[in-house]
């Protein structure tokens, strides 16, 4: 699978690309729409150049409605606008059933009240096109991002703070399960409040683990009875080819660049120094080694080569094909849609290095609502997203996402009702002190690619995982060296700025 595809399919909750549907405008083609989005940036970047600022923000202004004439923002909402309210855009990436979701909420509120009205748009590649829209002085009033990037619009001062409105409608942190309430914060204020979250499992194949002659009832519980689970399920073909795997860390990859956190490790220290280098880190590296080593460049080459689509029933795992995965609760929709009729899987926390007992280690990661700066209406924005994070609407949309609620605390019927029979792991998951986020830096995306490249390479034995994670090391050090020497030229400007919102 490719880099880009490993991150489309991590952060969009594995939607599957497509055109673009447009009401009342011409459908275009997703090609299309990135060589004009490309074409009219490389005119933004010129006209900063050599005009200044205000003529860019002009630029930005014209881009924003060159996207929505073009059709690159997809369809309104369904309701009718009345004249006489307030009118909120929301800007959401959901497609599909998971944006059918979100539209049925944002109509429960529209029918709520009678003094606003949410209009709903759904826009593809949200984490660019929001930040220019706000650069252009036209963001729409709210708007759906993934956690992850909150830092970089935040250093970026694309934010409005959310402290203020959260105190005055009585929101707590301690209501919410702590690794959401804290990805939503930055460098000390409040930025977001979640909305879907998701925590990441062990998922394996019961039917290939009785075959093996292993109890189909017990996952393994550390790495090494994993390796010791892997040799049991490995079967090859007469002529030697790999036709079935235990469990492949490249399988689908999502996560390769985190392997580090269920051998103990970290990726920075919170601060200022970057940890891609440390001996859990290695250790993890040295493991995504062992594969080639054990069963070959080319064999597992030519293995993975015979994997269908993400999506599909060609899946590796619903194939029977790789054993074991780590995934997510939204794999209960891709089995349901995809998978053999007689399908039997299993779902538990994905083993740790050396324990036996202990927290369990998971990658917590949630969608979030925000509000731009300079937003039109940034109180009624707000009062949609408290209206979102009622626990009772907060259910209802989180069970449609077949997901489970950032809340501590659920009401009796929300696990009974959810289709996922094993969404209690994940809930139990995301509350453990192995609970971990991607780190809270605005370098991440630039980190994450450098980490992914480098397990890339250790797969394929062009590098140690000495070499590869000592490059990545000084290379990030010194990206977040530079951010950190930018953000202290503002950091009095913008605390200030935002500690008086």
């Amino acid at each position: 699978m490719m880099v880009e595809e490993v991150i489309r399919y991590q952060y969009s909750n594995r939607r599957v690309p497509g055109r673009i549907h447009v009401s009342g405008f011409a459908s275009v083609s997703v090609l299309a729409m990135i060589v004009r989005m490309a074409t009219l940036s490389k005119v933004m970047r010129s006209a900063q150049r050599k005009l200044g600022m205000f003529c860019a923000k002009v630029f930005a202004g014209l881009f924003v409605f060159l996207v929505l004439l073009t059709g690159c923002v997809g369809c309104f909402s369904s309701q009718k606008e009345d004249s006489d309210k307030v009118v909120i855009n929301y800007w959401e990436k959901w497609s599909g059933f998971e944006g059918r979701a979100m539209r049925e909420v944002v109509d429960d509120f529209n029918d709520s009240q009678d003094r606003i009205f949410v209009n709903f748009l759904k826009v593809s590649k949200i984490d660019r096109k929001l930040m220019l829209a706000t650069a252009g002085g036209n963001p729409p009033d709210v708007a759906g991002l993934f956690s992850w990037i909150l830092p970089v619009y935040v250093e970026n001062g694309a934010l409005l703070p959310l402290d203020k409105y959260a105190r005055e409608a009585g929101i707590r942190s301690d209501d919410y399960i702590d690794i959401f309430w804290q990805m939503c914060r930055h460098r000390g204020h409040l930025w977001a409040l979640p909305t879907t979250p998701a925590s990441n499992a062990l998922h394996w194949n019961k039917k290939l683990f009785r075959e093996a002659g292993l109890d189909p009832e017990r996952p393994p519980r550390t790495i090494a009875e994993l390796e010791r689970f892997n040799e049991q399920l490995l079967r090859r073909s007469p002529v030697g080819k790999i036709e079935i795997m235990g469990h492949l860390p490249q399988e689908p990859g999502w996560w390769v660049h985190q392997w580090g956190r269920w051998f103990g490790g970290s990726l920075w220290d919170g601060e200022e120094t970057v940890t891609a280098y440390s001996p859990e880190n290695l250790a993890a590296f040295q493991w995504i080694a062992s594969y080639p080593r054990r069963f070959g460049v080319e064999d597992l080459l030519a293995f993975r080569d015979g994997f269908g689509n993400f999506a599909s029933p060609q899946n590796a795992f619903f194939q029977g094909r790789v054993a074991m995965v780590l995934q997510g609760p939204w794999m209960y929709n891709f089995i349901q849609n995809y998978a053999p009729e007689d399908f039997e899987w299993g779902v538990a926390p994905f083993p740790g290095s050396g324990m036996e007992s202990g927290a369990s280690v998971t990658i917590a990661e949630s969608d979030v609502l925000v509000i731009p700066k300079g937003a039109a209406h940034p109180r009624e924005a707000f009062e949609f997203i408290r209206y979102v994070n009622r626990r009772e609407v907060m259910e209802k949309l989180c069970l449609a996402h077949r997901k489970f609620s950032p809340f501590k605390e659920v009401t009796p019927g929300f696990v009974k009702k959810h289709p996922n029979p094993y969404i209690e792991v994940f809930i139990e998951l995301a509350k453990s002190p192995g609970a971990k986020s991607p780190p809270n830096m605005a370098t991440w995306a630039e980190y994450r690619d450098d980490l992914i490249a480098a397990a890339n390479r250790v797969s394929l034995l062009e590098g140690t995982a000495e070499e590869v994670l000592r490059e990545v090391q000084e290379r990030q050090q010194k990206a977040l060296d530079r951010k950190s020497k930018r953000w202290k030229r503002v950091e009095k400007q913008r605390m200030k700025e935002w500690d008086e919102l």
